[in-house]
């Protein structure tokens, strides 16, 4: 067992760095993101692919090796074609004993079975990827692409791998305006990494770098929207929070974009407490809070640390408020 696990992780890691080797160099923290999430799934995959009953209830022999899981799932798939996640396990499973050309051909499969899920659309296109010759993301894998950030704006695997299909084949404008929207998702030190792509990808497009403007030092005392964000005492008597929870309060532009046009974090130990939103707060070099004259705020309760909505946050009703705001804002999460 212990020698499977670590022979999946190593093939694992291969997958990853074949695919984002071109791009290391200048993009440590994006890269090792989404390595993180594979390998987390790498060990999901085990122990569905390892637990046949995940597919079928009947009764079948365990298997002892992933070459054994795929046998019983290839069996149970020619007798039942019809299962969609069925066909994503074996494409995983493939994946991870180097079978690129069957992973694509079963992640394929799966599209066809469920057309709209962007997890599946966004490995789909990887499973391109790792069997095309050159690593490459060809017409068909930058459809799944883009279908996937359709279906899910934030989708951070998604845009960040139709980015790099974009700079493959030189359209390096379209690549920056991709990468762009992901600065108000990830961490501050992914979002050094990945200006670093954005601004490299403009520099190509003959564009010029980002531009990050500094506040003329007002802003943080006399235009900050002051938002109290505190949790339902019903709420909290019931759930047992995680220590290591986080809490995001987030200002959107009414009917515009998902993405925040400001956004602080904070930890779930500083409830109840009040943020200070300002143009500071603004992932978003082309759009500040200054610039709106109306923001829907809410309050997340996040146990990933992740800033766009998984499932099983939290979230306080959202408010509309008009600025500036002459009140603090109140935010209850869980009522």
């Amino acid at each position: 067992m212990t020698v499977f696990v670590a022979l999946a992780t190593l093939l694992c890691l291969a997958t990853v760095a074949v695919l984002l080797r071109p791009l290391w160099r200048d993009a440590r923290g994006v890269a090792l993101g989404i390595g993180v999430i594979m390998l987390a799934s790498t060990g999901l995959l085990y122990m569905l692919v390892g637990t046949p009953r995940a597919l079928d209830g009947t009764a079948q022999q365990t298997p002892k090796t992933l070459g054994d899981a795929i046998v019983q799932l290839e069996a149970e798939l020619q007798r039942d074609p019809r299962q969609a996640e069925g066909w994503r396990l074996l494409g995983q499973a493939y994946q991870r004993e180097g079978q690129a050309a069957k992973s694509r051909d079963a992640y394929a499969k799966a599209v066809a079975l469920l057309p709209d899920n962007p997890d599946l659309l966004t490995e789909a296109a990887q499973s391109r990827a790792l069997a095309h010759p050159q690593r490459l993301f060809d017409a068909q894998a930058v459809d799944l692409l883009k279908r996937a950030i359709a279906a899910e704006a934030t989708h951070q695997r998604a845009r960040w791998f139709l980015g790099i299909a974009q700079r493959q084949t030189g359209d390096n404008a379209a690549a920056a305006a991709t990468w762009e929207p992901l600065l108000a998702q990830v961490d501050a030190a992914t979002a050094t990494s990945l200006r670093k792509e954005i601004d490299a990808a403009r520099a190509d497009a003959g564009l010029p770098a980002l531009v990050v403007a500094l506040a003329p030092a007002a802003p943080e005392t006399s235009d900050a929207l002051a938002v109290k964000v505190a949790l339902d005492p019903d709420f909290a008597a019931r759930v047992r929070l995680r220590g290591d929870a986080t809490v995001f309060v987030i200002a959107r532009a009414p009917d515009g974009p998902p993405m925040p046009v400001a956004v602080e974090k904070r930890s779930v130990s500083d409830l109840p407490f009040t943020a200070s939103l300002d143009d500071g707060d603004s992932p978003m070099p082309t759009l500040k809070l200054s610039q709106l004259k109306e923001v829907v705020l809410v309050a997340r309760l996040s146990q990933s640390g992740i800033a766009n909505k998984q499932d099983g946050d939290i979230e306080s009703k959202p408010v509309r408020v008009t600025l500036p705001a002459d009140e603090p804002v109140k935010l209850v999460i869980g009522k």
